[in-house]
């Protein structure tokens, strides 16, 4: 079994401005709702702070998880309303069908391998002091390159991004009207630094969150992407893909 969460997070309490301002923090208390252990099961979550009075924290996890902890501690325990929803996953994996169109929205750690980093970390001057060859990981920092690294790689989480639905340029305006663009957006950008266990060299991540529409070029390959997650530190928040069946437009 698969569940999607979705827990209302109150930004108002002081362990919920913990979790809001550290990955690390909200990595911890994400595993701290799943009963398996973090060895034998990794959870993917992302934190929406579209509206900041009502952040939305979103979990996959292949056991059922309880969030009574996070609810507590972090939510509105006593208040009206759905605090924590758990669902069952499969329902959405049977829509997918190839050629389907969904919304989709992403957090990500746009990424390159390079040997020779412009602006290379202490760590990394210290691996290539000591001889060592392999290639480095480095942040894609500009919107520009993050959106590139995003569309270089959709054919192999077995999707495409279609052309925005926006009218063409009338007849005669232009002998070669310009191509609609992607219909896909960076809805935020993020730096955020902390350190592993509260020690050691800090951790820096430039995450930038996608949404757009997709539309389903390979089923089995989307559902690896949508079940192990895309790109890299997923433990921090990133990689969570997650799909809305699209509004019908009149």
């Amino acid at each position: 079994m698969t569940y999607l969460s979705r827990i209302r997070i109150n930004p108002l309490r002081a362990e919920s401005r913990k979790l809001l301002a550290s990955p690390r923090a909200m990595h911890a208390s994400v595993v701290g709702g799943i009963p398996t252990p973090p060895d034998a099961e990794r959870a993917l979550w992302r934190l929406d702070t579209d509206n900041p009075h009502r952040p939305m924290l979103f979990v996959l996890s292949a056991s059922r998880p309880d969030w009574t902890h996070l609810v507590e501690t972090a939510g509105w325990p006593d208040a009206e309303g759905e605090h924590a929803s758990v669902r069952d996953y499969k329902p959405l994996l049977a829509q997918l069908a190839l050629g389907r169109e969904f919304h989709f929205r992403v957090t990500a750690h746009p990424v390159q391998n390079t040997f020779k980093p412009i602006k290379p970390t202490p760590a990394q001057r210290e691996r290539t002091a000591r001889g060592d060859r392999r290639a480095h990981r480095v942040p894609h920092r500009t919107a520009a390159a993050q959106l590139g690294w995003f569309l270089e790689r959709t054919a192999k989480w077995g999707f495409n991004i279609p052309e925005a639905r926006t009218d063409l340029a009338a007849p005669g305006l232009d002998d070669q009207p310009p191509r609609p663009a992607p219909d896909i957006r960076i809805i935020a950008r993020d730096r955020q630094s902390f350190t592993k266990n509260g020690r050691g060299a800090p951790i820096t991540l430039y995450t930038a969150t996608f949404e757009g529409r997709l539309r389903i070029t390979d089923t089995d390959q989307l559902i690896q992407a949508l079940l192990a997650g895309i790109g890299p530190s997923k433990a921090y928040g990133c990689g969570l893909l997650t799909l809305a069946p699209l509004t019908p437009t009149g």
